[in-house]
Parts: C-alpha cells; sequence; structure tokens
C-alpha cells in the first residue's frame, strides 16, 4: 500500500507538470534550429534518415527531439548511432550524458560529458544537463555554476528554470522566485510550475496548492501529499522529484510513468505507440544495416505519427512498443569504470577481433553487465561468441527486458 501510494503522487505530479506544457516548442531546448514541437522536428530528421541514414545532423537532431518527446531510449540509439558516424564530435558524448540524466543516473552521465569536453565541446553546450547531473547528486553549488553558463544559450529558458529549481533546493526561496520573473515577463507557461514547486521547496505547501490551482484549477487535491512531503527530502531527491517527476518509495526510488497512468482518451493512447514504434523503427534499422533504408509505407507511417500532437511524458511511458534485442555479455560487476577498463584490456590485447566493436553497459539494481552487440539474430550471436572462445573468453548470450536500460560504454 505505501509503495503504490508514492506511485499514486509522482502520478499525479507529472500529470501536473505536464499538463501546463502540453506542446512543447523549440524555446524549451536545442533540439532544433527551427521554431517547431519536437514531434515536428522528429518528422524532419526521419524523412531525411529515411534516404541517409548515415546523416551526423540529422541523427543528433532526432536524439534531441526523442528527449524532448520522453523516450531517452531512442534517443539513445540515436546519439549511438551518430557516434559510430563520426566517433569525434561531442555531440554524441554530450547526448548520451543527456540520457543518463534523464534516467536518473548522474554519477553514469558525467563521464559522457568529461569525454564531450575533451573532444572540443564548450561547457557552456552541455551545462543545462550537466547542471542537473549536479543537482541529482546533491551538489547544488555546482549545479547553479553551470545554470548560469546556460542561461545565454540556446537551452536558457530551461537553465533558468531549473536554477530557479536548485536555489529553492538550497533554501533561497526570494532568489528562486526573482530568477523566474524574466520568463513571467515574456508570458512562459511553465512558470506557474516552477512556480509551484519553488514555494513547497521552501516549506510553504498551502502557497504552492494555490499556485497548482492557479495553473491548473482542481487539481491541488491530487498533488497536495507529494507537495508536503517534498520539503522532507534529501537534496538529490527533491531534485530528482521536481525536474523528473521520480519521488522516492520506501524501498527505492518510484518513478512517476511507474504508477497508474491518468485516463487518457483511446486515440491519444494510439497515437502515442504509433509515435513510440516509430522511433524504435527507425532506431532498429539504422542500428542493424545502416545500407537498408525503411520502406516508403514504414516512413509515411512515422511521419503520420509524428504529426500527431505530443503526448505527456507520463502518458507514452505507460505504453510503448517494446523489441529484445540479443547481446553477448563479456562480464559483470558493481562498478561501471571496471568494465570500461576490463573493455580496454581485452581490446588491446586482440585489436583485429573487436575492430569496430562497439562496448555497451547495463545497469541493473546492484551490477551492470559489459556488452556487445546488438546481434541481427542468434546465430551472428553464437558464431561471435565461437571466435572469442578460441582465445579464452566466455561469452554469454543476454536478451534485455524491458525495464533494462543500456546505452554506449563512455570512453574515456
Amino acid at each position: 500500500m505505501r509503495g503504490s501510494l508514492h506511485f499514486r503522487l509522482a502520478g499525479a505530479l507529472v500529470a501536473f507538470a505536464c499538463s501546463v506544457a502540453a506542446t512543447p516548442t523549440a524555446a524549451q531546448g536545442s533540439y532544433s534550429q527551427y521554431d517547431e514541437s519536437p514531434a515536428a522536428a522528429m518528422a524532419r530528421y526521419i524523412r531525411t534518415l529515411a534516404s541517409e541514414p548515415k546523416d551526423f545532423d540529422s541523427l543528433i537532431g532526432a536524439g534531441k527531439a526523442a528527449l524532448a518527446l520522453g523516450d531517452a531510449q531512442a534517443a539513445a540509439g540515436f546519439f549511438a548511432r551518430a557516434d559510430e558516424v563520426n566517433p569525434q564530435s561531442p555531440l554524441p558524448q554530450a547526448g548520451m550524458g543527456a540520457v543518463s540524466v534523464a534516467n536518473g543516473e548522474p554519477q553514469a552521465a558525467l563521464p559522457y560529458f568529461k569525454r564531450a569536453q575533451q573532444l572540443g565541446a564548450p561547457v557552456a553546450s552541455f551545462a543545462c544537463e550537466r547542471g542537473l547531473a549536479y543537482d541529482l547528486l546533491g551538489q547544488q553549488a555546482q549545479a547553479q555554476s553551470d545554470y548560469r553558463l546556460a542561461l545565454s544559450g540556446a537551452d536558457g529558458d530551461e537553465a533558468r528554470r531549473r536554477l530557479a529549481l536548485s536555489l529553492a533546493i538550497g533554501g533561497d526561496r526570494n532568489s528562486a522566485l526573482q530568477m523566474l520573473a524574466p520568463l513571467s515577463a515574456k508570458g512562459d507557461g511553465e512558470v506557474g510550475r516552477i512556480r509551484a514547486f519553488v514555494l513547497a521547496l521552501t516549506g510553504d505547501s498551502n502557497a504552492a496548492m494555490m499556485a497548482v490551482n492557479a495553473a491548473m484549477p482542481g487539481s491541488a487535491v491530487n498533488v497536495a501529499p507529494f507537495l508536503q512531503r517534498l520539503p522532507t527530502l534529501s537534496a538529490g531527491q527533491k531534485a530528482a522529484a521536481v525536474n523528473l517527476g521520480m519521488f522516492p518509495d520506501s524501498s527505492g526510488t518510484a518513478y512517476a510513468y511507474a504508477g497508474p497512468p491518468p485516463s487518457v482518451p483511446a486515440t491519444t493512447a494510439s497515437a502515442s505507440t504509433d509515435r513510440l514504434s516509430g522511433i524504435d523503427a527507425l532506431v532498429r534499422e539504422n542500428s542493424a544495416a545502416a545500407s537498408q533504408q525503411p520502406t516508403p509505407a514504414a516512413v509515411q507511417a512515422i511521419q503520420v505519427a509524428y504529426a500527431q500532437p505530443p503526448v505527456p511524458a507520463v502518458v507514452q511511458r505507460t505504453v510503448a512498443a517494446f523489441q529484445p534485442k540479443i547481446w553477448l555479455q563479456l562480464a559483470s560487476g558493481p562498478d561501471v569504470d571496471g568494465l570500461a577498463k576490463r573493455f580496454q584490456r581485452l581490446k588491446s590485447e586482440n585489436p583485429d577481433l573487436f575492430d569496430g566493436m562497439k562496448p555497451y553497459v547495463s545497469r541493473g539494481a546492484d551490477q551492470a553487465r559489459l556488452l556487445l552487440g546488438p546481434f541481427r539474430g542468434e546465430s551472428d550471436a553464437s558464431i561471435f561468441a565461437a571466435d572469442l572462445r578460441t582465445i579464452g573468453i566466455d561469452a554469454f548470450r543476454f536478451t534485455n527486458s524491458q525495464t533494462d536500460r543500456i546505452a554506449p560504454l563512455a570512453a574515456e
């Protein structure tokens, strides 16, 4: 009962968060140079990738659009493909850092941002996302420094929202509200939500509920328990709750999208399913065989799906089509850095065998897996496993489940 209550609270939180920003635009992120919604941007990138599957700019743009649509798994696929096309660009590394942040994994995000900086990316270009990683780690001073770096960039409005929340997490209510003033002056639609969180974070739950009702009439009763408990959380938990919709449960973290979703019209749920299926289909086709292009019918279906209005992330997460993939597991353990060193050692000892192979990591509750793949089928995986055995490396077949989080292993 305790856990299900927390799920409901988190679900209500994100329903409120999404309701005041149902139609995001380019002002909310740097996924596109055009004034268009993430869905429209995705449709444009899909059209390009249908005929040019190795178009680097479109892969990066599609990854950013997928993140804006709330599909971090699809974003990871686009960024991974972009990294294969141009491994010397910092953009895929910065993108994977953003994916890790969206998944609530700040520690995993930092090596990606470090690598992006090593490859020449200015810190300001990813400071908004790295700032959130620091916030999730409870390091508010570092987070606020990064947000300030990002204020004048393409993510300036989002950096300002996150900075206001970070200041509130640190107890500075007046500075947090002042930070929102420029957004209020230009009619930013998210100010009401952020202001409610600022008030709740600084202990004024009654004023926060009034702000919630002002932004979304009648909804305060649904989020009242969350707003009242918010000040009792740790700094990192507060950041996860108000930025990502992740609310702590007695046994860990309850994800907002894991709880019962609000009632959704059948046509909306169908559009969401079509949209996510379209992303996954494109990722699979581009990853498995870059030379193969989606059929015209598939391309048309994707375009139609992305012409639909965006659906809140809380809805998207509850209806995603899932396609398991076949991998080979080389090692496992609690330390991702150890797995990275293990792969580098294996590759240095057998450069020909591992030439062109990109390592991935699957993170679980208490361990991580070092993976190679994904393979097109069981036969391909078996053949490569046999090759590995000839040099004394035991590899085990691994088929990922819907809850597994798999991402490229960050290179140091």
